[in-house]
Protein backbone atom coordinates (compact mmCIF):
# COMPACT_ATOMS: atom_id res chain seq x y z
CA UNK A 1 0.00 0.00 0.00
CA UNK A 2 1.03 3.73 -0.84
CA UNK A 3 2.45 5.52 1.83
CA UNK A 4 0.25 9.34 2.50
CA UNK A 5 2.01 12.65 0.92
CA UNK A 6 2.26 15.95 2.65
CA UNK A 7 2.15 18.62 0.48
CA UNK A 8 3.69 22.11 1.92
CA UNK A 9 3.78 24.83 -0.06
CA UNK A 10 6.06 27.57 1.40
CA UNK A 11 7.29 31.31 0.21
CA UNK A 12 11.29 30.80 0.09
CA UNK A 13 14.06 28.44 0.79
CA UNK A 14 14.51 29.65 4.32
CA UNK A 15 11.21 28.75 4.77
CA UNK A 16 11.21 25.62 3.74
CA UNK A 17 14.15 24.40 5.21
CA UNK A 18 13.01 25.39 8.39
CA UNK A 19 9.88 23.83 7.49
CA UNK A 20 11.76 20.26 7.06
CA UNK A 21 13.80 20.25 9.64
CA UNK A 22 10.35 20.60 11.99
CA UNK A 23 8.68 18.48 10.34
CA UNK A 24 11.32 15.32 10.25
CA UNK A 25 12.08 16.31 13.94
CA UNK A 26 7.85 15.91 14.77
CA UNK A 27 7.95 12.32 13.10
CA UNK A 28 9.16 9.26 11.46
CA UNK A 29 8.99 10.68 7.82
CA UNK A 30 10.72 10.87 4.75
CA UNK A 31 11.46 14.16 2.98
CA UNK A 32 11.46 14.50 -0.84
CA UNK A 33 13.57 17.00 -3.09
CA UNK A 34 12.04 20.29 -2.68
CA UNK A 35 10.26 21.69 -5.71
CA UNK A 36 11.04 25.63 -6.44
CA UNK A 37 8.76 27.96 -8.65
CA UNK A 38 8.99 31.51 -9.00
CA UNK A 39 5.53 32.57 -9.60
CA UNK A 40 4.84 34.98 -12.31
CA UNK A 41 4.58 38.84 -10.34
CA UNK A 42 7.43 37.80 -7.44
CA UNK A 43 7.44 41.76 -7.26
CA UNK A 44 4.44 41.61 -5.39
CA UNK A 45 5.43 39.32 -2.80
CA UNK A 46 7.69 39.27 0.23
CA UNK A 47 9.80 36.44 -1.27
CA UNK A 48 9.54 35.98 -4.84
CA UNK A 49 9.93 31.95 -4.87
CA UNK A 50 7.77 29.55 -3.71
CA UNK A 51 9.11 25.92 -2.51
CA UNK A 52 7.29 22.57 -2.21
CA UNK A 53 8.14 20.58 0.95
CA UNK A 54 6.99 16.89 0.40
CA UNK A 55 6.73 14.70 2.96
CA UNK A 56 6.20 10.65 3.05
CA UNK A 57 4.95 8.37 5.71
CA UNK A 58 2.08 6.97 7.46
CA UNK A 59 -1.04 9.01 7.53
CA UNK A 60 -0.39 10.11 11.29
CA UNK A 61 3.18 10.69 10.80
CA UNK A 62 2.69 12.73 7.93
CA UNK A 63 -0.12 14.86 9.55
CA UNK A 64 2.43 15.32 12.65
CA UNK A 65 4.63 16.70 10.41
CA UNK A 66 2.75 18.70 8.45
CA UNK A 67 1.11 20.50 11.45
CA UNK A 68 4.59 21.22 12.90
CA UNK A 69 6.20 22.47 9.59
CA UNK A 70 3.27 24.41 8.62
CA UNK A 71 3.77 26.09 12.44
CA UNK A 72 7.48 26.47 11.59
CA UNK A 73 6.97 28.15 8.45
CA UNK A 74 4.76 30.86 9.13
CA UNK A 75 7.03 31.82 11.33
CA UNK A 76 9.51 32.36 9.02
CA UNK A 77 7.81 33.79 6.13
CA UNK A 78 4.64 31.83 5.14
CA UNK A 79 2.50 29.24 4.08
CA UNK A 80 0.61 29.09 0.09
CA UNK A 81 -0.82 25.44 0.51
CA UNK A 82 -0.72 22.42 2.13
CA UNK A 83 -2.81 19.15 1.36
CA UNK A 84 -2.42 15.56 2.54
CA UNK A 85 -2.94 12.89 0.34
CA UNK A 86 -3.59 9.54 2.44
CA UNK A 87 -3.79 6.97 0.30
CA UNK A 88 -2.61 8.35 -3.22
CA UNK A 89 -4.39 6.19 -6.57
CA UNK A 90 -1.83 4.17 -8.95
CA UNK A 91 -2.22 7.20 -11.46
CA UNK A 92 -1.46 9.97 -8.71
CA UNK A 93 1.21 7.69 -7.46
CA UNK A 94 2.86 7.22 -11.28
CA UNK A 95 2.99 11.38 -11.25
CA UNK A 96 4.52 11.50 -7.74
CA UNK A 97 7.19 9.21 -9.17
CA UNK A 98 7.71 10.86 -12.17
CA UNK A 99 8.24 14.34 -9.97
CA UNK A 100 10.44 12.87 -8.08
CA UNK A 101 8.76 11.77 -5.13
CA UNK A 102 10.18 8.07 -5.38
CA UNK A 103 13.48 9.62 -4.15
CA UNK A 104 14.20 9.64 -0.94
CA UNK A 105 16.71 13.09 0.49
CA UNK A 106 16.59 11.84 4.33
CA UNK A 107 15.16 9.65 6.89
CA UNK A 108 14.75 10.00 10.45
Amino acid sequence: MAQAVGILEVYGLVAAFVACDAGCKAADVTVENFDKNKPSHPETLTVPLIVVVKFRGSIAAVEAAMDAAEAAANSVSGVVARHIIPRPEDDTQKMLTITGFDKPQKKK
